[in-house]
């Protein structure tokens, strides 16, 4: 089986040079990066399994390639930077990014959530998790989804969702008419406690998932949120 490929970009050199040599220990394949235009253009030429960026970067900052990655790629991104403000984390995962680390850190965590990610996006794409179920399709009011094909539309068109946010809106519509609260989604979805903090991260994944579906953000059509209990699709 082929190793999978790790990208890091980050203009700190003795840090992109840690995270290459503890993530080579586990078998990784490793390109890495100090500067955003050499690692877009590795993006072109080779597959990658997981992308870690680093925020604050010359040229091309983290936001702005995470973003341009997200036009071409669903893998999962883990964002790096040193500011911790809860602002700056909900922009990354807003732009399309999975996890957020801040400086400093211990290098065994990113590899444990690198490990956490690709585990992840691996299970998105496979279909055990429908095979548990008898609802295999949601169909209503022009959003259609469907796991088993990874297939989700709005009114006819292809609905880009990365495959975490494909989740995301394929739990809440085979719970349709159900109110899902924060704590359920997170805890199903990331597989880990929920915390006061992790319902910024709910928050800004559904936040992107309406920007895709191009919903009004007073008056959405198809997530409603229900204040102080949870999101629902009627």
């Amino acid at each position: 089986m082929a190793a999978e490929t790790v990208l890091i970009a980050d203009d700190e050199r003795e840090i992109a040079d840690l995270l290459e040599v503890y993530l080579r220990n586990e078998n990784y394949t490793v390109r890495k990066f100090y500067n955003p235009p050499d690692a877009l253009a590795c993006m072109e030429k080779e597959p990658v399994s997981l992308a870690i960026l680093d925020v604050m970067m010359p040229e091309i900052d983290g936001f702005t390639l995470c973003q341009k990655i997200r036009q071409k790629h669903l893998f999962p991104i883990i964002m790096l930077t040193a500011k911790t403000g809860d602002m700056d984390k909900i922009q990354g995962l807003t732009l399309g990014a999975d996890d957020y680390i801040a400086k400093p850190f211990n290098p065994l965590e990113v590899v444990a959530r690198v490990k956490t990610q690709l585990r992840r996006y691996k299970q998105y794409n496979t279909n055990s998790a429908v095979q548990a179920t008898e609802v295999t399709e949601y169909d209503a009011k022009g959003l259609y989804i469907c796991p088993p094909s990874h297939k989700c539309t709005l009114n006819g068109e292809v609905l880009p969702l990365t495959p975490f946010e494909f989740n995301i809106l394929w739990y809440l519509c085979k719970n349709h008419g159900r109110v899902v609260s924060a704590e359920e989604l997170f805890e199903t979805l990331w597989g880990e406690k929920f915390f006061e903090s992790s319902n910024n991260t709910v928050m800004a994944h559904i936040a992107r998932i309406r920007e895709t579906m191009n919903e009004l953000p007073r008056k959405p059509k198809y997530i409603k949120t229900i204040w102080g209990v949870g999101y629902t699709i009627e």
